[in-house]
């Protein structure tokens, strides 16, 4: 492990800190301000819809400018981003703050990478290891999220305008943090230099199929799940600090792993660690259909999230197994494409099913997805079997 790493984790630790609070705030302030109810997460939606529409622009920087300026200009959107939430706040405007979210969705497709930076930043035989601390790094986002949600909602004059005005400090900070990093140089490339494979023949490879799958589904599932439980904490009565709380325990449970997922996948392999993966969001579901009391929303939440990041660290551990380095930009900007997609409609879709169907059916409906990662895991592995020794 190295300096450059431990930078890179702060950033994500940053990253993690401006997403854990968009969580816990914007569905609230969507409630308070949308005209309708069901419309309540829209700004969630617009988040990951950003998101989705700037991982072409993304990949494209990338490969011009090398990961640095990318980086950086990600953080500047982002400090755009949260002083357009702020004005939404004090406005009382819903679409404006729709807008805000929108626009934050390209730091969130920059930031979506620096798992993929990690590996470049260290030992070929280290990479499992890299993407999985540099996940790690989301504690710090679990740990100051909520926290900084609760203790500056009230900061300002309007209700919840101080965590918009927190969050540009946040993204000031994790540029000061991409500015110390030292990235390699990027490559000179000419009209001779090889483009790799095209993007359908990269998803006629089952590793990165499955790959793609299991990284937009798991984010899905985590996405549809977490992005709802405010909403229905504050149904069901529970006070905000509770709501707090078990977004800060979920988030730690999605990158506490980091700091030891990368060593069980070099010991036992990626397919199974997945596999653990979605046994553990099926614990997840079990839980929360048990009942809506504070402890049960915490430990189907902390579920939740280990599982995912047993499923993300695989499925970006496998999805490098699948593609050549001249490929990667474009291989790294489909899969973010596909988990910003699938984020999408799993935000939009938590906070139509939680307003109109209940904590209940929404979990029973997040099965599916996890049967599919299920089945696609199954897939790989008999296809793994079947190949001569």
């Amino acid at each position: 492990m190295n300096r450059n790493l431990w930078l890179l984790a702060i950033a994500q630790g940053l990253f993690l800190t401006n997403n854990v609070t968009f969580i816990a705030i914007n569905g609230l302030v969507g409630l308070h301000l949308a005209p309708l109810a069901w419309m309540a997460t829209l700004p969630v939606v617009g988040y990951v819809v950003g998101g989705a529409l700037s991982t072409g622009i993304v990949a494209r920087s990338q490969s011009r400018f090398g990961r640095k300026v990318s980086f950086q200009l990600g953080l500047l959107v982002a400090i755009g981003s949260a002083g357009l939430g702020l004005t939404a706040v004090m406005l009382n405007s819903f679409w404006l703050l729709v807008t805000a979210t929108v626009v934050a969705g390209y730091y969130s497709a920059n930031a979506q990478l620096y798992r993929f930076a990690a590996v470049e930043l260290c030992l070929v035989d280290y990479r499992e290891k890299a993407v999985s601390l540099v996940l790690a790094g989301g504690l710090l986002g679990a740990v100051v999220g909520p926290n900084l949600a609760l203790r500056t909602r009230h900061l300002l004059a309007t209700d919840f305008a101080g965590p918009y005005a927190a969050l540009i400090l946040v993204a000031l900070l994790s540029f000061l943090m991409i500015s110390l990093i030292r990235f390699a140089k990027v490559p000179h490339r000419d009209g001779a230099t090889t483009q790799g494979r095209s993007t359908l023949t990269l998803i006629r490879q089952p590793k990165f199929l499955v790959a793609v799958i299991s990284a937009s589904l798991s984010y899905g599932v985590m996405n549809l799940l977490m992005a709802a439980t405010p909403l229905a904490m504050q149904i069901c009565g529970l006070p905000f600090a509770d709501t707090a709380w078990v977004l800060e325990w979920h988030v730690i449970g999605m990158f506490a792993p980091g700091f030891f997922t990368g060593s069980l996948i070099k010991r036992f392999g990626v397919l199974p660690v997945m596999g653990v993966g979605v046994l553990l969001n099926i614990a997840c579901i079990a839980v929360a259909l048990t009942g809506q009391d504070r402890y049960q929303y915490l430990l189907a939440l902390t579920l939740l999230g280990i599982g995912w990041n047993f499923l993300f660290t695989g499925s970006t551990t496998l999805s490098m197994q699948s593609y050549l380095p001249e490929e990667k930009d474009r291989a790294q900007g489909f899969i973010n494409f596909c988990v910003f997609a699938t984020m999408a409609c799993t935000s939009f879709a938590s906070g139509a099913l939680v307003t109109s169907q209940g904590w209940h059916w929404l979990n029973i409906g997040s099965m599916l997805p996890v049967l599919l990662m299920a089945s696609g895991l199954m897939w790989l592995s008999i296809q793994k079997a079947a190949l001569p020794k």
